[in-house]
């Protein structure tokens, strides 16, 4: 196994996920090209500039624009956390941030209709994207989504709660819900907090200064400031950690793909154990 590679039992977790080819010739070793996928992911090269020894680069790519548009790699997802939940080793306390990531020049110029609302957004710094994100107590993603860098992120909240779908291994339906929440200010508001109150979700969510401010103003209408656990709220730096361990992949910290489906399927490779820890960086 070289660096940037599959290991054993990452491999033995991914194979049965890959779609079977019953006709047709001979493809490429179904573990090398994982491996090529990987390590144009981890490094952020050009297609084109892939290690011959994971074969041609235009069979990589095209077998990750299949699996992308297939649902594979979304099926990889979803089993990760269905194996960690199966071994009890999912923390349901869950945490919702997004993190801003530049888009290359390669990025734009996406045709307007179909994704275009998934395309680099225009701010500040240029264009960017922004990735929405759920992940457990011990730092796994759950679920994220693909903005623009100029979506505000209360905008995507529910959006992001009900990506969340975490597959029983039998029979059952999915969990989609958590035993609670933790969120920054850019996620207070009342819609937010009365949707989490109707599904029977607690939810840990700092108010904003000018909140603050203006229920004096209200009177009897501003209501109760809501319940806010200091020490419980601390515990969302987890999300920040997620992030600074997939923006190891530098494919995902840049987004050099034109279209969302590839860029949301550049995602690390999945763990083979039942769950992951800051100190297991397999996931």
């Amino acid at each position: 196994m070289r660096r940037h590679e599959l290991s054993d039992a990452e491999w033995e977790f991914v194979r049965p996920l890959q779609p079977a080819t019953l006709r047709g010739r001979k493809r490429l070793d179904d573990r090398q090209v994982p491996n090529g996928i990987v390590w144009k992911f981890r490094t952020g090269t050009a297609w084109r500039d892939v290690p011959e020894r994971y074969g041609p680069w235009a069979t990589l790519h095209t077998r990750f624009r299949r699996w992308a548009m297939d649902g594979t790699f979304e099926r990889m997802l979803r089993a990760a956390p269905a194996r960690a939940d199966a071994a009890g080793d999912i923390d349901w306390l869950v945490s919702v941030d997004s993190t801003v990531v530049r888009a290359h020049q390669h990025a734009a110029g996406v045709r307007k209709g179909g994704s275009a609302a998934l395309a680099p957004g225009r701010s500040r710094g240029g264009l960017t994207s922004k990735i929405h994100l759920a992940c457990d107590g011990t730092g796994r993603p759950l679920a994220f989504t693909l903005t623009g860098g100029n979506t505000n992120d209360c905008t995507r909240f529910t959006a992001v709660m009900e990506a969340i779908r975490v597959p029983l291994i039998g029979p059952g339906r999915p969990r989609v819900r958590p035993t609670h929440v933790l969120g920054d200010k850019g996620c207070s508001s009342r819609a937010i907090r009365g949707r989490l109150r109707r599904r029977g979700i607690r939810h840990t969510i700092p108010e904003r200064a000018d909140q603050v401010r203006n229920r004096p103003r209200r009177g009897s209408r501003g209501g109760r400031p809501p319940a806010f656990d200091t020490q419980l709220c601390k515990r969302r730096n987890v999300v920040e950690r997620c992030f600074n361990r997939l923006k190891q992949w530098r494919g995902i910290a840049t987004r050099y793909d034109k279209t969302a489906e590839s860029y949301q399927a550049r995602r690390p490779r999945i763990a083979p154990d039942a769950g992951v820890t800051f100190e297991d960086n397999s996931y």
